[in-house]
């Protein structure tokens, strides 16, 4: 089957930057009394027909709540009637086990359609349980440095997607995202991918060695914070990332994967509250989603079983009411990532 060179190329980007990033993070984790490692999963689309990926998933539970690095290529150049060509992409979630240690997402990736034409989607968000400016301005900065001339729109676009209009908050403290991203200059996009994506790697593991060391110290407080911190990160990716939700309706090949974001515990009762906050056609996925979880009004366990019925309740949710759809976040161009792959 005939995958196009820059596809290709972006497929051995990709797979760098998880190889970089999974490398360091084990560094860090044996660094701070941990085993350091990383089990590997891969999962085939159609068989292996058309394409496929895998992830490195976090063995300890000493330095880690949940770590996840995905690599991912799907390609259709069987199938004539699709629009889509290609999509490469590497999508990752960090969450420390540390409250001061701040969560990261990074996303990478190449889309190529039938013809030739691509773009980039560039993402880069850091998401403290427990806030230090320290570590905001020193993510801002490599933001900047990685990419200069983008960087502006890249927050903008970062900034809106990221806010939960029920919570009247932001996700995280530091955003950027350019979604449909090309220039004139092909090899300059490229090489700004490449640039980007280990800049905000090496930055962020520079970030969570310092926090590690000059934040050992953790409380109660530190934790219940972390809590409620995890919970609003499930609401947001669950009610609000049209990432998330684009990949569970394209297909049910990788639940476990595109869940990977997902922390290891939340507060069913903080969740619960919230349900009132969204609109009123939201509210039933907010119900859905406490179904799926164990029952009870405190923390709960959020284990691969119920991940899975996490993935069931969002796609089952958007199947049966599409227009819902319109209210998730945006940055202000929407990719019709769904509509690529029909």
């Amino acid at each position: 089957m005939s995958i196009s060179p820059c596809a290709i190329d972006a497929f051995k980007l990709v797979s760098d930057l998880q190889s970089r990033f999974v490398r360091g993070l084990g560094a860090v984790s044996c660094e701070n009394g941990a085993s350091g490692g990383f089990a590997l999963t891969e999962w085939l689309r159609d068989g292996g027909t058309h394409g496929g990926g895998n992830r490195y998933t976090a063995t300890d539970a000493v330095f880690f709540d949940r770590a996840s690095v995905n690599v991912s290529q799907i390609h259709y150049g069987d199938l004539p009637e699709k629009k889509l060509a290609s999509a490469t992409a590497i999508s990752t979630i960090i969450h420390p086990r540390n409250p001061h240690c701040p969560s990261v997402h990074i996303h990478i990736s190449w889309t190529e359609m039938k013809g030739g034409a691509g773009y980039w989607r560039l993402m880069a968000d850091l998401n403290p349980a427990v806030q230090h400016e320290e570590f905001r301005d020193e993510f801002v900065r490599i933001m900047q440095e990685a990419a200069p001339s983008q960087y502006e729109a890249g927050a903008a676009q970062g900034d809106k997607y990221f806010y939960i209009p029920a919570l009247g908050r932001h996700r995280g403290v530091a955003h950027f995202y350019l979604e449909s991203y090309r220039s004139d200059d092909p090899a300059a996009d490229r090489e700004l991918a490449e640039v980007f994506g280990k800049a905000v790697i090496d930055g962020y593991l520079g970030i969570l060695t310092k926090a590690a060391e000059k934040y050992s110290g953790i409380d109660e407080a530190d934790r219940e914070a972390q809590l409620a911190y995890h919970t609003l990160y499930l609401f947001q990716v669950l009610t609000l990332d049209r990432g998330t939700t684009s990949g569970l309706l394209v297909h049910d090949q990788n639940d476990l994967g595109i869940m990977g974001s997902l922390p290891s515990h939340v507060d069913r009762g903080l969740l619960a509250s919230w349900r009132e906050k969204v609109s009123e056609v939201q509210r039933g996925l907010v119900e859905a989603l406490l179904r799926a979880l164990p029952d009870g009004e405190g923390v709960v366990t959020v284990t691969d079983e119920v991940k899975l019925k996490l993935a069931k309740a969002v796609r089952g949710f958007y199947q049966g009411n599409p227009e819902a759809l319109e209210l998730q976040a945006s940055g202000g161009v929407i990719p019709p990532t769904v509509e690529n792959h029909r």
